[in-house]
């Protein structure tokens, strides 16, 4: 399995992980509050996602919006790492060359490889979406990543590390699955339609695209990861609101309405966006300088390869 992508998808997400950073932020403080079974989240304080980062920003500090980006860049370095380098290496299995490509296989392939990344760096996210949902009257004094990872084993386990993990998986999955075969499959299109070349505005559009659909595929998936891994089961009587994804679910519907599963849809989709815009134009540059050092160095079997294949993909499609 080539190592290229795993380190080229490693660095693409970090970069869009900080370029989207507080959009995430808003979204996850969108998704906890008003519900009715949590008394501590039961207000509505924000009315969308411009009015969230206005009042977090206002009221907390523009360092709040900013509230777990070290677990989040942690998490990207993994999660991102493993999710290309296996979605990637899973689909040349099945696919060895691109003309074999189709967007089954590459679905599946993402599938695959998001729900085993995600599983895999479940900590870290469950570290992100607590930091993110803190406010100010909620807030622990400062404390390092680490030290905050070794507090959630102390008071609530194994467990508690890898609280909303089914849900956290599910999603991975949904959106490698969608996002990834998404921006493979309209890339690809554009370039064999003569519209476009393999050009940074044929990267831009169909991460537009990838992103579209990663938001609506993922939404309600997220919404219940979000609340799964906020909520706390510990000695000091905290008690568990949500017994499961699906119970969180069914309360969620049952309390808020349906339309509760596709709270912070917006912020969702302006991050997932701009997120895979980032990613994307990142990933296929980091690419290229990949490729260039190779030919510098006199190892350019593997761009060798691909420009032929995208050749042969060219010709039968056009065919």
């Amino acid at each position: 399995m080539d190592w290229r992508p795993f380190a080229y998808g490693g660095l693409g997400s970090v970069v869009a992980e900080i370029g989207t950073f507080p959009i995430d932020t808003a979204k996850t403080r969108l998704q906890v509050q008003g519900q009715v079974v949590d008394k501590s989240l039961k207000e509505v304080r924000y009315r969308g996602m411009l009015h969230a980062i206005y009042r977090i920003s206002s009221e907390e500090g523009i360092r709040a919006l900013y509230n777990g980006l070290k677990p989040a860049l942690l998490r990207q370095a993994t999660y991102g790492t493993l999710k290309i380098g296996l979605y990637q290496g899973i689909k040349r299995k099945l696919s060895p060359t691109i003309d074999q490509e189709t967007l089954g296989k590459n679905l599946i392939s993402g599938i695959i490889a998001g729900a085993i990344s995600s599983s895999i760096c479940n900590p870290t996210d469950v570290l992100k979406v607590r930091l993110q949902a803190q406010t100010v009257s909620t807030a622990h004094k400062s404390q390092s990543m680490f030290f905050a990872f070794k507090e959630i084993y102390r008071y609530e386990g194994f467990q508690g590390l890898y609280r909303g993990v089914g849900p956290t998986a599910q999603r991975a999955s949904v959106i490698a699955g969608v996002e990834l075969p998404v921006y493979d499959y309209s890339k690809r299109q554009l370039i064999a339609s003569g519209i476009m070349g393999d050009t940074v505005a044929t990267h831009f559009a169909a991460s537009v695209f990838a992103g579209l659909a990663g938001a609506i595929a993922s939404n309600p998936i997220d919404v219940v990861k979000t609340r799964m891994m906020n909520q706390r089961n510990i000695s000091s009587g905290d008690t568990q609101i949500y017994k499961s994804s699906l119970d969180c679910v069914k309360r969620t519907i049952q309390t808020e309405g349906l339309i509760a599963l596709y709270k912070g849809f917006i912020p969702t989709f302006v991050r997932l966006t701009p997120w895979n815009i980032l990613f994307f134009l990142s990933y296929e540059q980091f690419k290229k300088l990949g490729e260039k050092y190779d030919e510098r160095m006199g190892t350019n079997e593997y761009s060798e390869t691909m420009v032929h294949v995208e050749q042969q993909t060219t010709s039968s499609t056009k065919t």
